[in-house]
């Protein structure tokens, strides 16, 4: 299937949720963090994405911003950091300008060569992707940054895919969506798009309607998965 255009989730897949937690961490007078910081950022990301679930539920859309701070609140609150206003002042500012991940420029460099459009889908607001895309220096390799403020829901919403086809103008089975989210995965897929799992734990396959095409435990096999360019 020939592929034209790729498209990425941005928070786990392009960028390291977890750098935010792991820097603060190896600051001097963040002792506390240290020693719990893999649980904090575990749970501050799964709590993001639950109130991200609940509030497309519910109808009660709000920007990903405040999601990652309401569960950035609870993670400290659970971890008994709750009430380091510093600390959380610190975390917050890391989480606008999160590292990607190692293999990232060099892959999108490649899709780039080759032809193919790359864009990121995320249910980061734009302001949010601004500031990691700038901060990673991605600006020039992506040649769309999509958020879902444009429908006003969150991702697994299939108006939210829409926005690919609206952004490119291609059939759905001329992108290849990547995520490290199973559940995103699943859902593009079902969507119709091909679609990549970038399963970097490990984790077993998610019980949902799609199922993913491919499951990678990084990005550096993505441009072998795009074929010929049409």
């Amino acid at each position: 299937m020939t592929i034209t255009a790729c498209v990425f989730d941005a928070y786990g897949t392009l960028f390291d949720v977890a750098a935010a937690a792991r820097e603060a961490a190896a600051e001097p007078g963040n002792e506390r963090l240290a020693a719990v910081w893999p649980a904090l950022a575990e749970d501050w990301r799964r709590k993001q994405l639950e109130y991200s679930w609940l509030r497309a539920i519910m109808g009660d859309h709000t920007d990903f911003w405040a999601v990652t701070q309401d569960g950035l609140d609870w993670a400290m609150e659970r971890h008994r950091l709750g009430g380091d206003a510093a600390l959380r002042a610190t975390l917050l500012g890391l989480y606008w300008r999160l590292s990607a991940f190692a293999e990232v420029p060099a892959m999108l460099t490649a899709l780039r060569a080759r032809g193919l459009n790359t864009a990121i889908l995320s249910n980061g607001s734009p302001d949010m992707l601004g500031g990691a895309v700038d901060s990673a220096g991605l600006g020039d390799l992506l040649d769309a940054v999509l958020s879902v403020e444009s429908v006003g829901i969150f991702k697994p919403a299939p108006q939210v895919y829409d926005l690919v086809i609206q952004r490119f103008g291609c059939a759905k089975h001329h992108v290849l969506f990547v995520s490290s989210n199973g559940w995103d995965a699943a859902a593009a897929a079902a969507y119709g798009f091909q679609t990549a799992w970038v399963n970097r734990a490990g984790l077993p396959m998610d019980r949902l309607p799609g199922r993913p095409q491919h499951v990678l435990s990084d990005l550096t096999g993505i441009p072998a998965l795009c074929g010929d360019v049409a």
